[in-house]
């Protein structure tokens, strides 16, 4: 839907409607204004477009990457441990509930707590830490690759907004040098003898006005064609950080199921050397 300015607004801002020098001079600064807010706001988006892909930009988003991995992996071995922290709850539990059904003629409880911790504790322990390590290793040879991939992916991406800005910067200088004309006409009006418009002043205005609408109209245009590819260039660079990411985390839970079997293998065995260790005290 249409939307137009009131018709005072032409009246007021238009250089082809001036009937003296004043009026033309007044109509020709919100003209040179135009054209330098047009071309600031280029060449800010133009920074904005090329912030993420300087060295500083560049650095911390492979770090960002590595302290999201380490704390998904230093979720992985809280789990991993309070495996093993489970297990051994479960041991002492069973050895605890036979002690209380044995009465009098049960080991005591500071015996049994004394060789579990000597002997049970440390495979569960040990065998958590292999599993973890198993992980950090996996994880660091995914982080490797992944952050790879995802400073490739930034390169390619800088090379096209390199040469995207060098074909728009000299738009956004071309705002600011038509600037300059208009602000230099109306100076020349403000100078001129008060009165009607001259001729030779009346047909530059016309002809400033005409190229002001026409470069305006591009800068415009532009600008908005820019901004589309700005938001699609930010959506690039967090749809790679998040494929980076979850590249490690894959890398991460293939890991964990792969040792998994192993892992509560090695968490039976202790529980069973821990039942025999009981029925060893028991006898004992």
């Amino acid at each position: 839907m249409a939307h137009d300015l009131p018709a005072w607004v032409a009246e007021l801002t238009d250089p082809r409607r001036a009937r003296t020098v004043d009026e033309l001079a007044d109509r020709l600064v919100p003209l040179a204004e135009h054209a330098v807010d047009v071309s600031r706001r280029m060449q800010a988006l133009l920074n904005e477009l090329n912030d993420p892909f300087k060295q500083d930009a560049m650095h911390g988003r492979v770090e960002r990457l590595k302290e999201r991995s380490g704390e998904a992996l230093d979720e992985i071995t809280e789990e991993i441990a309070a495996s093993g922290r489970e297990r051994v709850d479960r041991i002492w539990s069973g050895w605890r509930e036979r002690a209380a059904a044995d009465g009098a003629d049960g080991p005591d409880e500071d015996v049994l707590r004394r060789r579990l911790d000597a002997d049970i504790v440390p495979l569960v322990t040990l065998q958590a830490q292999e599993a973890a390590r198993r992980v950090a290793a996996a994880t660091s040879e995914g982080l490797g690759e992944a952050a790879r991939t995802l400073l490739t992916r930034i390169d390619e991406l800088a090379k096209v907004v390199t040469e995207l800005i060098h074909d728009v910067l000299p738009l956004a200088r071309e705002g600011l040098t038509l600037a300059g004309r208009i602000s230099a006409l109306s100076t020349r009006a403000r100078q001129a003898p008060r009165g009607p418009v001259p001729d030779d002043l009346r047909d530059e205005g016309e002809e400033t006005a005409r190229a002001f609408d026409e470069a305006v109209a591009r800068l415009e245009l532009e600008w908005a064609a820019l901004g589309s590819r700005a938001a699609g260039v930010r959506a690039a660079l967090r749809g790679a950080e998040e494929t980076a990411f979850s590249q490690v985390t894959g890398t991460m839970t293939r890991c964990v199921e792969e040792l998994a079997p192993e892992h509560v293998r090695a968490l039976d065995e202790a529980e069973a050397r821990a039942r025999a260790l009981l029925e060893e005290i028991v006898r004992g």
